[in-house]
């Protein structure tokens, strides 16, 4: 340990206790708890400490052993080492220390400050190398006999350790001698382990820290193997887990834990136990028997760190397909745990604790009381179980502030009615590290879950028990990989998907009748939305009564499709385009009634002038405001957040038009002058950079009338970014990343020193990157560098603070009349989202947010903006692969795709759902496409493309059925050996292949039915032999174009009952 000797009696590095040592004692420290051993052992001399007058505390040798002792606590806790074959004698008047030359030279330092505060002389008895100290001892016990009678007693009462047996020459001669000695001898375990009870604050952080490696080992090491053993049907000793877990508490950065080594240890052999042979004692053995993992079974996993001596533990109950008494006895015994918990409070009795528990499963299952373990758990600091403080139902000692225990409870042995000998036992433990605090119960492992959805795998029983399952393809011919466990339960996900498919089905056909048009216009898809786009003279809900939708009740109604809001008026349902909504707001009274307020767009107020509308209709009457009342504050708030959502949504799609038709060069700034004093953020370094000789400074980032600032010292360093040209603001704190941010993503390019760009960002380092390597004296209280830490966090929460302010402002700004043309704010990215993949090179973090999907980190930036998507299409789903690719299509079909390749397969639902609530539809296909290709066949031929039902080729479930009913033609044609010419890895090649995949991957039983992907040349070339075959060759040309649409992406799929290809990676 850093702050102490090891077991061996000497420091990590190696360093003796003499010459050189780089270890002190922290006087500070000694000082304090000297007084606080001499005040407790006057005011609880007769209770606790059995009337003693000399103490007498003997460290016995180094030992390679785990263990726990008094003397060895009371050594870490006073001086902050241990001293093997030391013995300290502590009178009224005098400390005495019996040691070597070496230790008493680093003990020399306690004299002084021991005498200041206690007026206490510290003696030193060195004694000779080989010497048995007899000659030393006879000095002490003169000593003893030396000081005043007390209580009048004759014989000194000494009190010394009973339950640690001498060990070596020196404690066995000094035990030899105090017995024949003419003291009164007795045990004062009880009152050291009350005066190590309540911790102070430095010992405190040494257990928080020690408990944060052990949740961090449970949560980042135990489960994530676990999961994975029980995943790939792996087989596993318990003793190779201990082995590995034992390993990652001893290297914390194995689990992503920033401690120093050095300063960590075990508090005991990780645990590790299943198959019905359960031992709930912490010095239960990880057996060489086979994890067990089969239905019904149970597996306990338990875990003890140490950190500066100091202990902490954790132990969860992991449950594979639990069955009714399982699931019930965990759900009691969590339960009773979280009761136990809760009676830990100041001032009460400790067994009330272990009462509370105990309560519940007489309650709740009354069956398993033999079964509870006999005690709640203990207390917990320098030993892993302090004496004394055991949380069981006849200790009568008192809760206090400060005091920490390891919460442990459970059932043992609990019979379980099956003929599978391995499940008919089973045990459940749970257990925490907990301080106790005056208004609560802190526990400091409570981050890793117990709930029982949380602990419980699910196993697929319609997989076979092999290492890696075989895919098989579904009726409708999608491929799946089902998992063998899934965690965490998901009950509702059949529902969800159903939801889901159907709400799929609806936006393909809303989507193929946009593109329909957008294609009839004469756009050909080049996303120009200029002729598409409507003017603000064309915003028309409904052509004629009867497009309305039926009327429901007499509820205010959102119409995404034509973009309109239906308002109950006079027992009518009246319509209002969303761009006449100006704005919308929600609140609720006392009485709990809602009410909802909506402003309208009225010509010729302040900054709402006469448009081609008012002067066109000069006559008519307009509506200002209307307010609604209910009852049901939560189909307010949806209505609200509907109504926000659509016009932003249709807001941001003319503004697009208005600036797409009117491409101008970047106005000049204005700026802020005397109007308001200018929003200023500083420190901030710029992205792209200023190219130019000379060192990087950073600058200043200012808000001004119609646009942004930077600048910095240097007089050509200097950017301007108008309002107006801000198609995207983000804010993105930083939580896990290194850097606080700003970012701009531009309609029109601008200049950034030299290069041209539609990306700016400006942003902070939270942290230093810098690390003082100085030699310099370190401060006990900051072994590990705590202060710096806390240093660091306290930096980070203080830049966020302040972005966060700065952004707040500017939407102030921004929401000021003059500013209501610009209709945006900043948006923050939503990190629960998130997703890694490749968008370009290397592997980021990309995270949508209410507009867009971005990556604002990693360079080059991605911003892609929802409303230019034209569909979705994720790539290599179902092949039982670890990862897949997403393909973003843009309404301009002359743009290229979006490529985002290596998404891990765990994200896939994720996306899916986020896609969905976005109203953008995907599709999802075995194979990557050539997108090239077929973006070309659809601008060369869009007639055809709608005509064959758009986008619905890609369809798997349309694909698969048109499939079926080509079966007859297939049967003329026969495969190739040739290989495939899709092997190529060239992304720029002329090949006309639509589909890149890999050679198929043969199924040996079904090697005869399979048949090789071919390209779109080679099926027409062999339909035109069969056709000549025949005598027909009447097919027309829409006939083979028709058969071509249908090609897209399936490249003749294999047949159902065979192995699909493997996806090539790009």
């Amino acid at each position: 340990m850093a702050d102490h000797w090891n077991a061996n009696g000497q420091p990590k590095n190696g360093a003796s206790a003499g010459t050189g040592n780089p270890y002190s004692i922290d006087l500070v420290n000694f000082t304090r708890r000297l007084k606080a051993l001499y005040s407790h052992w006057n005011q609880y001399k007769f209770d606790l400490w059995s009337s003693t007058d000399v103490l007498a505390i003997a460290m016995p040798p180094a030992s390679e052993d785990l263990r726990y002792l008094k003397s060895s606590a009371l050594n870490i806790w006073l001086l902050g080492y241990e001293f093997p074959e030391t013995i300290m004698v502590f009178t009224k008047r005098h400390i005495h220390f019996l040691c070597s030359q070496k230790k008493a030279s680093l003990l020399e330092v306690v004299k002084k400050p021991a005498k200041e505060a206690m007026g206490l002389d510290v003696v030193m008895h060195v004694k000779a190398k080989n010497d048995d100290g007899t000659t030393q001892m006879d000095a002490i016990f003169r000593a003893i006999h030396a000081q005043p009678k007390v209580d009048g007693n004759d014989a000194p009462v000494v009190g010394y350790i009973a339950r640690e047996e001498p060990e070596g020459k020196l404690l066995e001669t000094w035990a030899g001698k105090l017995k024949i000695a003419s003291f009164h001898l007795t045990d004062v375990s009880n009152g050291l382990s009350d005066l190590f009870a309540v911790k102070d604050e430095h010992e405190i952080l040494n257990v928080k820290k020690a408990a944060y490696l052990a949740l961090n080992v449970m949560e980042n090491v135990v489960v994530p193997k676990l999961e994975n053993v029980i995943d790939e049907q792996m087989e596993v000793t318990h003793s190779a887990l201990m082995d590995e877990t034992e390993k990652a508490i001893l290297e914390p950065s194995k689990a992503k834990v920033k401690l120093k080594a050095e300063n960590v240890d075990i508090c005991y052999p990780p645990i590790f136990q299943s198959g019905g042979q359960f031992d709930l004692k912490p010095s239960a053995q990880s057996n060489d028997d086979l994890l067990y993992y089969d239905s019904a079974s149970v597996i306990i996993c338990a875990v003890g760190a140490r950190y500066n001596s100091y202990c902490s533990n954790i132990a969860r109950t992991l449950m594979i397909n639990a069955n009714s008494l399982q699931s019930k006895a965990y759900k009691v015994l969590h339960k009773a745990h979280e009761a136990a918990l809760g009676a830990l409070k100041p001032g009460d009795k400790i067994s009330a604790a272990y009462q509370a528990a105990l309560s519940v499963v007489e309650k709740d299952a009354p069956e398993l009381v033999p079964n509870l373990t006999k005690s709640a758990g203990t207390g917990m600091g320098l030993e892993f179980r302090e004496s004394g403080l055991n949380l069981n139902a006849k200790n009568d000692r008192v809760v206090k502030d400060g005091m920490v225990f390891n919460s442990s409870l459970g059932f043992q042995n609990v019979r379980c009615e099956t003929k599978n000998p391995k499940n008919q036992n089973f045990s459940l433990l749970i257990a925490d590290t907990v301080i106790v605090r005056e208004r609560n119960v802190e526990v400091l492992t409570g981050k890793s879950s117990k709930n029982v959805t949380d602990v419980t795998y699910f196993l697929n029983k319609n997989v076979e028990e092999v290492k890696r399952p075989k895919v098989k393809a579904e009726a409708n011919g999608t491929d799946t990989f089902m998992s063998k466990t899934t965690l965490r339960s998901d009950n509702h996900e059949i529902s969800k998907e159903e939801l889901r498919r159907q709400h799929q089905a609806e936006l393909a056909h809303q989507k193929n009748e946009e593109t329909a048009q957008r294609l009839a216009g004469g756009g050909n898809g080049t996303g120009d939305l200029r002729a598409a786009a409507k003017t603000s003279t064309d915003l028309i809900a409904y052509k004629n009564v009867n497009d309305l939708p039926s009327q429901k009740d007499l509820m205010i109604q959102i119409d995404q499709k034509n973009e309109a809001v239906l308002l109950p008026i006079y027992g009518s349902m009246v319509p209002f385009h969303v761009a006449t909504i100006r704005t919308v707001s929600s609140q609720q009274d006392t009485n709990c009634n809602c009410f909802i307020r909506i402003i309208f767009n009225v010509p010729g107020t302040p900054f709402n002038p006469h448009d081609a509308n008012t002067l066109k209709n000069q006559g008519a009457i307009y509506l200002k405001e209307v307010s609604f009342r209910s009852k049901d504050p939560r189909h307010i708030s949806e209505v609200v957040q509907l109504i926000k959502t659509l016009r932003r949504q249709v807001v941001a799609r003319e503004s697009e038009r208005a600036e797409r038709a009117t491409l101008v060069t970047q106005e000049k700034l204005q700026l802020a002058g005397n109007r308001f004093k200018p929003l200023r953020l500083t420190d901030l370094w710029i992205r792209p950079v200023f190219v130019g000789r000379g060192r990087k400074i950073p600058g200043a980032l200012e808000a001004h009338f119609n646009g942004f600032r930077y600048s910095t010292t240097r007089a050509d360093e200097r950017v301007d970014i108008m309002y107006g040209n801000i198609k995207h603001a983000f804010f993105q704190p930083a939580e896990k990343e290194m850097i606080t941010l700003l970012h701009f993503h531009l309609h029109n390019h601008i200049m950034v020193g030299k290069k041209k760009t539609k990306d700016v960002q400006f942003y902070v380092e939270v942290m230093d990157v810098v690390q003082t390597l100085g030699g310099g004296k370190r401060s006990a209280y900051d072994p590990d560098e705590i202060e710096e830490e806390q240093r660091e966090r306290d930096r980070k929460n203080k830049i966020n603070m302040d972005f966060q302010s700065f952004v707040n402002r500017v939407n102030d700004l921004w929401g000021q009349p003059q500013f209501n043309g610009l209709d945006f704010e900043f948006d923050q990215p939503l990190r629960e989202l998130g997703f890694h993949g490749v968008p370009y090179k290397a592997s980021a973090f990309i995270v949508p947010s209410s507009s867009s999907l971005v990556e604002l980190v990693e360079t080059p930036f991605l911003v892609v903006t929802l409303s230019e998507i034209e569909i979705v299409n994720l790539e290599r789903v179902g092949l039982g692969q670890k990862n897949f690719d997403m393909t973003i299509v843009f309404k301009d079909f002359k743009r290229d795709v979006l490529r985002i390749d290596s998404i891990p397969s765990t994200s896939l639902d994720g996306i899916k759902e986020w896609l969905d609530t976005t109203d953008i539809k995907y599709y999802e296909s075995r194979l990557n496409l050539n997108w090239r290709q077929i973006l070309k066949t659809i601008t060369d031929d869009p007639q055809s493309f709608i005509e064959n039902g758009g986008w619905e080729f890609l369809n798997l479930e349309a694909s698969d059925s048109d499939s079926e009913n080509s079966v007859e033609s297939d049967q003329g044609y026969e495969p190739s050996d040739m290989e495939s010419e899709s092997e190529s890895d060239d992304d720029d090649s002329d090949s006309e292949t639509l589909v890149e995949s890999d050679d198929e991957e043969e199924d040996s039983e079904e090697e005869e039915e399979e048949e090789k992907g071919k390209t779109w040349e080679e099926l027409e070339r062999e339909a035109s032999n069969a056709d000549r075959e025949k005598g027909d060759e009447s097919d027309s040309e829409e006939e083979r174009k028709r058969r071509k649409m249908k090609a897209f992406g399936k490249s003749r799929a294999t047949s159902s009952t065979g192995v699909p290809k493997r996806a090539k990676l790009r």
